[in-house]
């Protein structure tokens, strides 16, 4: 998909996340096109991927129908890779990090002490804050060296807002939200400690209570669709 494309695709999540397109509303490209000042192209092929990941339903004629989505069903999803990103971590750890690997943790570590070093958050800070945390996810998975771990959650990031990449911020409580994120950070710092120590039943634990801490966003926002305007979800595409 081109960088156009993904911008298209990231634009309708978010539509769908913060109810400007509602739970049973019908969409079309021709609509949703020039709602977005775009070709039907672009449109055609986010639709699809949107449908792949379980926010829209085709209908029984052209076009899709935006589905409905519950705290239930995110919450399932997280839990799921949790499980699996704790036995890559566990891998990881037990089968020993490469040398660029373990460059890569720890420059993402440095990234995030320098961004919270300051007291303080902006919406540019996370979305340096989203990078680097997929980035350190990604490097742990591939650090694992098991490709059915990384298959599984592909498949997994495919149901809603279930993806690392995916990360859900309150404007309206940023000085909450710098301790929520400055304390992933912290456990980022711990997950690392205990992979590259070997503590293979320690890291898995760490990095499934991680996973888990975002079931929060479920119980902040309730039904996904029902999100307040001051909530902004961060989605990218992957490109690790």
């Amino acid at each position: 998909m081109s960088k156009h494309g993904q911008r298209v695709l990231i634009t309708l999540r978010k539509m769908i996340a913060n109810g400007e397109l509602p739970p049973g509303e019908r969409v079309a490209e021709i609509p949703i096109a020039e709602r977005l000042g775009v070709s039907r192209t672009p449109v055609r092929i986010a639709f699809r991927t949107l449908e792949q990941e379980g926010l829209l339903r085709k209908g029984d004629r052209r076009g899709y129908t935006v589905r409905a989505i519950t705290p239930t069903e995110i919450a399932d999803a997280i839990e799921v890779r949790g499980v699996l990103e704790g036995l890559a971590a566990r891998l990881a750890s037990e089968r020993g990090i490469s040398l660029p690997a373990r460059s890569h943790l720890i420059e993402c570590l440095s990234t995030g002490d320098a961004l919270f070093f300051k007291g303080f958050l902006t919406d540019e800070d996370m979305e340096i804050y989203h990078d680097f945390n997929m980035r350190f996810h990604n490097t742990i998975i591939e650090a694992s060296r098991n490709i059915a771990i990384e298959d599984a959650l592909s498949r997994n990031d495919h149901l809603p807002f279930a993806s690392v990449s995916s990360i859900a911020f309150n404007r309206d409580d940023m000085t909450g939200e710098f301790r929520r994120f400055n304390f992933s950070h912290m456990q980022h710092h711990i997950i690392f400690d205990a992979i590259d120590n070997g503590q293979g039943a320690r890291a898995e634990a760490l990095m499934r209570e991680h996973a888990n801490a975002a079931l929060r966003y479920t119980q902040i926002l309730g039904p996904t669709q029902d999100m307040p305007d001051n909530f902004t979800v961060i989605e990218r595409e992957d490109t690790a």
